[in-house]
C-alpha cells in the first residue's frame, strides 16, 4: 500500500522543487509569514482538503476526513530567521523583514522551515491522491512562528482544535546537519527546553571621572556574566546538562559617562524540568546578590522573554515510528538520533491535546563531506549547520526523504484494516 502510494511521487518532484526554491526565495519573519501561508493553503485547496487560515496570526490548517479510524496531525513550521544569507546559491534570499523591534533586517530560511513546508506539502498532496489506501482524519498544519517560540501556542490558543478535533498522534520533523537519506529517531527527550531572560540591572549614573558618586551597573554586569557561569560548572551536576549564555550585554552611551542600568540577555537551554528549575533559580539568586552587594538602588528586574518547552518523544509511539522507518528505509539509514540542545515548540500540539507525539530527524547535506568531517573530527568547524547564513540542504534526495518520512508516519496509523 505504502508503495502505490508514493508511486506519484517521482511525477510530483519537480513541482515540489520548484516550491522550495520559492520558498526559499521569499521566506518571512515569525508572524509575517502571509505570502508563505497563502500558497500552501491554495496547494491544500486543490488537494481536497479543507482549509482554515489565519489560525494564530498566519497558521494554516488544511483537513481531509477519509472515513472512520485515527486522527492523525502532521506538523511543519514555515517561519523564516532574521540571517543574511551568504550560501551563494542561484535562489538565495536578498528578502528583507521587519522584525519585532521594528528594525529592517536580512530574512533567510537559514533553518530548513521552507524544506519542511515542502515536505508537508508534498506528503499531503499524496495522501489525498491516495485515499483509496487508508482511513482516518488527516491534520495537516502549517504553524508560524516557531523561532519565537509561540506559534503552536497561538494555534492552540486560537481554536486549532476547536476547528479541527483533537488528534490521536501529531507528528513532525525537522532537518539537520546529517546525511542526506537519513532518518533519525529517538524516544524520550529529543531536544531541550529554552528559557530566555532579559535582566536589567540599575546602578547610579554619573560622570566617568568621578565614580565614587556613582554606583556603575558596566562593573556589576561583568560581575553577573562572570558569576552566572559558575551555576553550569558548580551547581549542575556532572551527570546532568545545562547550556547557559549571555548572548547581550548593553551598557551606556558614552565613554566619560557612567550609566543608570545595564541590561543582560541570557539563553538557558535544559533537558529535565528539575535541572530548569534549579537553573533559573540560580540566575535569580545570583543576580539579585550580586546587585545588593554592589549597592544598586533598587531591586534588578528579571523578565521571561521566551521560553520553549522540552520536546519530549512518547515511549511506545517512537518505537512504532521506528519500526515503520526501518521497514520502509532500511536499518542502514534509520539511526538514533543525538540529544539536541536546540529547542522547538512542536510538542505544544501534543500537551495541549493530551496525546502522544512524535519528532524525528532527517538529514540534509552531501553525505560523503558530512562523514569526512566527523572521520577527521571537523564536523562543527567544517558542516554549516541550521541558523548558519551557509545552511544549504542537498535537495536530492533530501526532498524526497522527508516527504516519505511523512507519508510513512502517517500510514502507521491511517492503515486500512
Amino acid at each position: 500500500m505504502t508503495a502505490n502510494l508514493l508511486a506519484p511521487l517521482d511525477g510530483l518532484l519537480p513541482g515540489l522543487e520548484a516550491l522550495y526554491v520559492d520558498l526559499h526565495r521569499h521566506p518571512e519573519l515569525a508572524f509575517a509569514e502571509t505570502r508563505t501561508a497563502a500558497e500552501l493553503a491554495r496547494r491544500l485547496e486543490s488537494a481536497g482538503y479543507q482549509v482554515h487560515t489565519g489560525i494564530g496570526g498566519t497558521g494554516v490548517l488544511g483537513v481531509l476526513h477519509n472515513g472512520p479510524g485515527p486522527v492523525v496531525l502532521l506538523r511543519a513550521d514555515i517561519d523564516g530567521l532574521p540571517v543574511e544569507e551568504k550560501t551563494g546559491l542561484d535562489y538565495a534570499s536578498t528578502a528583507r523583514g521587519v522584525d519585532a523591534a521594528g528594525r529592517e533586517v536580512p530574512v533567510m530560511h537559514a533553518c530548513g522551515h521552507d524544506l519542511h513546508a515542502t515536505w508537508l506539502s508534498g506528503a499531503a498532496d499524496l495522501l489525498a491522491r491516495g485515499r483509496d489506501g487508508w482511513s482516518g482524519t488527516l491534520l495537516v498544519v502549517f504553524q508560524p512562528g516557531e523561532e519565537v517560540g509561540d506559534g503552536a501556542a497561538a494555534m492552540v490558543r486560537d481554536g486549532l482544535f476547536e476547528r479541527a478535533g483533537k488528534p490521536d498522534v501529531v507528528l513532525g520533523q525537522h532537518v539537520v546537519p546529517g546525511p542526506a537519506g537519513w532518518v533519525l529517531t529517538r524516544p524520550g527527550v529529543i531536544m531541550a527546553a529554552t528559557d530566555a531572560l532579559r535582566i536589567t540591572l540599575h546602578g547610579k549614573g554619573g560622570h566617568g571621572s568621578r565614580p565614587e558618586t556613582t554606583v556603575d551597573p558596566a562593573v556589576l554586569a561583568a560581575s553577573v556574566v562572570l558569576r552566572l557561569q559558575t551555576i553550569v560548572s558548580r551547581e549542575v551536576s556532572a551527570t546532568e546538562s545545562a547550556v547557559l549564555t549571555v548572548g547581550s550585554m548593553h551598557v551606556g552611551t558614552a565613554h566619560n559617562v557612567i550609566a543608570d542600568h545595564a541590561t543582560l540577555e541570557v539563553n538557558v537551554r535544559t533537558f529535565d524540568q528539575h535541572v530548569r528549575d534549579r537553573v533559573l533559580a540560580a540566575i535569580e539568586r545570583i543576580v539579585h546578590g550580586e546587585a545588593t552587594v554592589a549597592g544598586s538602588p533598587k531591586p534588578p528586574d528579571i523578565e521571561r522573554i521566551g521560553s520553549f518547552p522540552v520536546t519530549e518523544n512518547d515511549d511506545a509511539a517512537n518505537a512504532r515510528l521506528t519500526e515503520a522507518f526501518r521497514g520502509h528505509f532500511g536499518a542502514e539509514r534509520t539511526m538514533d538520533a543525538p540529544l539536541v540542545t536546540g529547542s522547538e515548540d512542536f510538542s505544544e500540539f501534543g500537551r495541549a491535546a493530551g496525546v502522544p507525539s512524535v519528532y524525528w530527524l532527517v538529514g540534509g547535506l552531501e553525505p560523503r563531506s558530512v562523514l569526512e568531517a566527523v572521520a577527521a573530527g571537523r564536523f562543527e568547524s567544517d558542516i554549516p549547520s541550521n541558523h548558519s547564513p551557509l545552511f544549504a540542504p542537498v535537495l536530492d534526495p533530501t526532498l524526497r526523504t522527508g516527504v516519505e518520512t511523512l507519508v510513512v508516519g502517517a500510514l502507521t496509523w491511517l492503515r486500512r484494516g
